[in-house]
């Protein structure tokens, strides 16, 4: 029996799903856990997905993170370009796991739910309707794989983390400025200068952040007064210095200038405008979406190129206009959306630039703004539908699951460098970089021809190409048409005489066909060029070695040393350099640092035993030997070493042994011959000490200390 007032069980339950949905969504855990779990699901191809574009020079073979240099020269010198916090994020990461690429991808999902986190607290301190649903598209949306899928993008998603926190922490100072204390308001303001510093050190592409935060100033207090300004200075001052020195990076150590990038105001004035529209279509239709869009022919004389800026202008000057009216959120977005999109517009050069004026990862903070409007509109919508509201709630879902879905497609083609470049070429033919790099894929398979088809295709729809004419070259040297690939190589330099790799390259190419003079002269103008590059300096330092130019050669390995600390093949040179002029001591210091940086490098242990046999330690002489032959058992020159060891020794037996061991590897080695000989005489071992002379004579005629040896003993050399 039921007491009187008493509450039914059921009635105390949601009276349907949606009701009950609802219900869990109040919840902020379940509605948190929502969005990372969507976030998750939604890139869970990047399980599978390794290494693409551009990771080599910011991670994988970025001597900040992989050496020589380290974390210090991140933030004291040139090799961070403009994102420090970035390159610090990779080197703990590797100094953790090393060269994984599951565990950087999962950093970068990581970041991204993190962001959509933040995004619903920011959209919701701000009183923007639709908070949750706001930061569900943003994270869903398939506009934004590029940046979360890409490794190299950690920059986007960490510099957002960071930019959504100055956000966060600017609204939470200016919703109780008056009510806490002065010291806790100093304590948030400052929260924000130090999160707005770390988001452009994480990507200079957070600098309008100044504008944005007085954007939301305005939008707060419902106006603008012009004393807010004094509290902006310091972010304004910090992002000024960030533009100046990215402006520079890109010119100067990216190398975004040139013919590519000389386009005039009015060409840059009718790009921005495009890139406004471009950006929008793509959030409203995510299809096609293309690692690299087609380079827009850009033409200032056509008065019909200047109509889509021209919209946007009116467009904004209306909502400007109408700023406070209905049309206020409307300003809101779409500000947003045009100032954070700024640097990316065109009128500064960016080197991407170089292949496309658009891109999908440009936009993913810009985004925000209209996929935040967006959800606030179907909110709003829910007030003018009071029947079957139902089906509203479906729609939503249905969209969240479509968004979804595509992303999770979207993220497959980044798998692998092949089914990137495969597939931004089914969709953009016209990608003479897709092109190039596909070939190389296919150069590193050792499909050479194909990957020399592709090359000369990117040639065609680029003839300016310098980099592809490189590449060209390198392939044709490796199927051994030298002469071809000096042809290309010289167009590359042809097109740009500052290109030291084609330089480089065609001094190894001369090198081969023997014109060595004309090969050291190409080093240097390398050299000259990139005076920082170890590889080049190690390879002329071997051509002066060559050709008989010791004092050069040692000149040369240790500017490579300078460059490159821990660079084993240029101390292993040095150190033969140094015995062989005999230096042995020093010699022993560039072992030792070999076997420090390669423990496993075989000849550095039988170089350290020939230094210290000249220097008569003969034990110590032995056990590097030893350890020479452990790691290559088949290494004829430390049983030759060993060889004359025991027989300074007066072990005969084993120096026979040793010389013989040394035969059975190298059976050419006319001086093993000549020291076998040696010691079976020693033995009284004639017959068989006259048949080693004989064979040493055979291989090579021209030594006359075994003639001689074999003179004494009454024997005719074979001629």
């Amino acid at each position: 029996m039921v007491a009187k007032n008493a509450i039914p069980v059921c009635e105390k339950e949601p009276a349907n799903l949606m009701a009950f949905a609802r219900s869990l969504q109040n919840r902020d855990w379940f509605a948190g856990l929502l969005l990372v779990l969507g976030v998750i699901i939604a890139y869970q191809q990047v399980w599978h997905a390794g290494f693409i574009w551009d990771d080599d020079h910011h991670l994988t073979e970025n001597p900040c993170i992989i050496g020589p240099l380290g974390f210090k020269d991140i933030w004291t010198t040139r090799a961070a370009i403009y994102y420090p916090m970035v390159l610090s994020s990779f080197w703990v990461e590797h100094f953790v796991w090393g060269l994984n690429p599951l565990s950087y991808h999962l950093v970068n999902v990581a970041m991204h739910a993190a962001c959509a986190i933040l995004l619903w607290r920011v959209l919701q301190n701000l009183q923007v309707r639709g908070a949750w649903l706001g930061a569900a598209l943003w994270a869903l949306h398939p506009v934004q794989v590029e940046s979360v899928a890409w490794i190299t993008e950690l920059k986007n998603t960490q510099s957002c983390l960071f930019y959504l926190f100055a956000i966060y922490f600017f609204v939470k100072w200016r919703a109780t400025n008056g009510i806490e204390d002065r010291n806790s308001g100093i304590c948030k303001y400052a929260l924000v200068l130090i999160f707005a510093m770390m988001a452009i050190l994480s990507n200079a592409s957070t600098v309008m952040l100044p504008v944005v935060l007085g954007l939301c100033w305005w939008w707060i207090e419902r106006c603008w007064r012009w004393r807010n300004v004094a509290w902006l200075v310091p972010f304004v001052l910090i992002s000024i210095a960030a533009s100046g020195w990215t402006i520079w990076e890109q010119k100067v150590h990216s190398g975004a200038q040139g013919q590519e990038w000389a386009q005039s105001g009015l060409d840059r004035a009718v790009i921005a405008g495009k890139d406004v529209w471009f950006y929008i279509g793509k959030l409203c239709w995510p299809h096609p979406l293309i690692f690299i869009y087609s380079r827009w022919e850009i033409s200032s004389s056509s008065l019909t190129s200047y109509l889509p800026g021209f919209a946007a202008a009116m467009g904004l000057f209306i909502l400007w206009l109408n700023r406070n009216t209905v049309l206020r959120p409307i300003f809101l977005a779409f500000t947003y959306f045009v100032i954070s999109l700024f640097p990316v517009l065109g009128f500064f050069n960016v080197y991407f630039f170089r292949y496309s004026f658009v891109a999908d990862h440009f936009q993913y903070l810009a985004s925000i703004g209209p996929l935040a409007l967006a959800a606030a509109g179907i909110v709003t919508l829910f007030d003018f539908v009071k029947q079957r509201r139902w089906w509203l709630e479906v729609a939503i879902c249905v969209a969240l699951l479509g968004l979804g879905t595509l992303t999770w497609r979207q993220v497959r083609i980044y798998r692998n460098m092949e089914t990137l470049w495969t597939d931004t070429l089914e969709k953009n033919p016209d990608s003479w970089m897709s092109d190039n790099n596909l070939g190389f894929v296919l150069f590193q398979k050792g499909q050479i021809e194909e990957a020399i088809t592709y090359y000369k295709k990117a040639i065609q729809i680029n003839p300016n190409s310098y980099n592809t004419e490189d590449d060209l070259g390198i392939a044709l040297v490796r199927i051994g048409r030298v002469e071809e690939a000096m042809t290309q190589y010289r167009k590359a330099i042809e097109i740009n005489p500052d290109y030291a790799d084609a330089h480089y390259n065609l001094g190894n190419a001369l090198l081969q066909t023997g014109r060595v003079e004309e090969a050291i002269s190409h080093y240097q103008k390398a050299i000259k060029i990139n005076p920082n590059s170890s590889e080049i300096e190690y390879n002329l330092g071997n051509v002066f070695l060559r050709t008989g130019r010791v004092e050069e050669a040692m000149t040369y390995y240790r500017k490579a040393i300078e460059i490159k600390p821990d660079y084993a093949d240029a101390h292993n040179n040095l150190g033969n350099i140094l015995l062989q002029t005999g230096q042995a001591e020093e010699a022993l210091i560039h072992f030792k640092k070999v076997l420090e940086i390669e423990p496993k490098f075989e000849k550095a242990y039988n170089n350290m035993g020939v230094a210290l046999l000249r220097m008569h330690r003969l034990d110590e002489a032995s056990n590097y030997f030893t350890k020479a032959i452990e790691i290559k058992p088949d290494y004829a020159e430390p049983h030759y070493n060993l060889g004359e060891i025991f027989g300074l020794q007066g072990n005969w037996d084993k120096a026979v042994q040793e010389y013989r061991r040394t035969l059975a590897l190298s059976p050419n080695s006319a001086q093993a011959c000549y020291q076998l000989g040696l010691v079976l005489e020693k033995q009284d071992k004639l017959a068989e000490a006259i048949a080693e002379y004989q064979e040493g004579a055979r291989l090579n005629p021209r030594d006359e200390k075994v003639k001689q040896r074999l003179r004494s003993l009454g024997v005719v050399p074979v001629q």
